[in-house]
């Protein structure tokens, strides 16, 4: 093997984002691999309260503090309890794939630690784990929503 057929097989392991590489001339191998990356996301605690433009905002107030979250203009409610909100920008799916039963549902109990959800970003799948103990209250996000970073996707009592 020539320094120029080296070259270009270091450029594609590096162009493919290839976590291993491995060429036995004699008999020739070869072995090639490339791993997912999967980083899982802890969120944390977000209250909400409510701002001039009538939408929820996040707040570091505490507990104490509940505002009121406005859907569409004639649709008014609570925004109690503790709220889990996306930690960033990317597509929501409610469970691991297309034919398995969603993470969690409203009215389902919740530990601290479980998974809540993924969030898809950058082909990277993201767990969105829960950072309270309770009752899932509301789930304010639908299978494959595009989320903004800190929009709101759990109500957690």
């Amino acid at each position: 093997m020539e320094i120029n057929d080296i070259i270009r097989l270091m450029q594609a392991v590096k162009e493919n984002d290839l976590t291993s590489f491995r060429l036995e001339e004699g008999d020739v191998k070869l072995s090639i691999k490339k791993e997912k990356e999967i980083l899982t996301v802890s969120t944390a605690p977000v209250y909400q309260t409510l701002s001039e433009a009538g939408m929820c905002q996040q707040s570091d107030k505490g507990n104490e503090s509940a505002g009121v979250m406005t859907k569409g203009t004639n649709d008014v409610e609570l925004c109690t309890g503790n709220v889990v909100a996306s930690p960033l920008v990317g597509t929501f799916y409610n469970a691991s794939s297309p034919e398995a039963e969603p993470f969690v549902k409203a009215g389902d109990q919740v530990k601290k630690g479980q998974i809540l959800g993924i969030i898809e970003a950058m082909k990277l799948m993201n767990e969105i784990e829960c950072e309270y103990d309770g009752v899932v209250e509301t789930v304010l996000v639908s299978n494959e929503d595009v989320v903004e970073y800190g929009q709101p996707l759990f109500r957690i009592r």
